[in-house]
């Protein structure tokens, strides 16, 4: 009793991270900012199991002076899209840039709209999810509905139905906020787990050979931070999506 611990932490360890080849499915880009159409099973930035083959390796190596902007290890990054998360990102080349994209993500005026199919019919047209989300408290791997005043943090998703396939539903998600997991975290909350989520769900009884979840960012509409002019990007749908809504509609 009374003894006096101390406890050096060391600096984090700058990740070195080197420029790649890898291709870019490039829906717009100028001198200011880029936008790409991520690719399933890509991770975004480098983490520990995760060194390189990540977008931004493959950024650092098509963009001239990306490194640092926005900070050293996610270079230029806006904001993410999981591993196996499909579609539209922005990527910003300069400082300035990105700090008006982060701010338009803030404030709330850039629109993502995504897609997704879950599994169940909602009796609803459509809704809105407002529930925190937080770190789950016994798997670090997952997210979950966390109380603010436990650590949960603001979580605003707006649902719609675009087509109802059976006891499964193509679904557009408008997002306000970006947390971690939001969709697959609100949609399974509701009772309608995405097809092909096996951290959040069994992932669907289909027999369609599925990469990961059944989730693409399909539309990003936000102002250019130089030109003050709206943009509006496309990602069309990837191939296993695509095959994914055959499959339902042909039942």
């Amino acid at each position: 009793m009374g003894d006096l611990i101390q406890v050096t932490i060391p600096s984090p360890k700058k990740l070195d991270i080197k420029p790649e080849n890898i291709p870019l499915d490039i829906l717009y880009e100028d001198e200011h900012l880029i936008i790409i159409n991520k690719s399933v099973g890509i991770v975004v930035h480098p983490a520990p199991g995760h060194p390189n083959g990540t977008l931004v390796n493959a950024l650092l190596y098509h963009c001239d002076n990306l490194a640092g902007i926005g900070g050293i290890e996610r270079p230029g990054i806006v904001h993410r899209l999981d591993k196996d998360t499909t579609g539209a990102m922005v990527v910003a080349k300069s400082d300035r840039v990105h700090q008006h994209l982060q701010g338009q993500i803030k404030a709330k005026t850039a629109r993502r709209e995504y897609w997704a199919v879950v599994c169940g019919s909602p009796r609803e047209d459509n809704g809105t999810i407002n529930l925190p989300i937080g770190r789950h408290k016994t798997d670090r791997k997952k997210m979950a509905i966390i109380p603010v005043e436990k650590g949960g943090r603001e979580a605003v998703t707006h649902w719609e139905v675009i087509e109802r396939l059976g006891n499964y539903t193509l679904m557009r998600f408008l997002l306000e906020t970006g947390r971690t997991h939001q969709i697959r975290v609100h949609s399974t909350h509701l009772g309608y787990p995405l097809v092909g989520d096996k951290l959040y769900g069994s992932g669907g009884s289909l027999k369609v050979n599925l990469s990961g979840q059944a989730l693409h960012a399909y539309k990003l509409t936000l102002q250019h931070p130089i030109s003050d002019r709206t943009l509006e990007a496309i990602a069309q749908l990837p191939e296993e999506f695509t095959k994914l809504l055959r499959v339902l509609r042909n039942r």
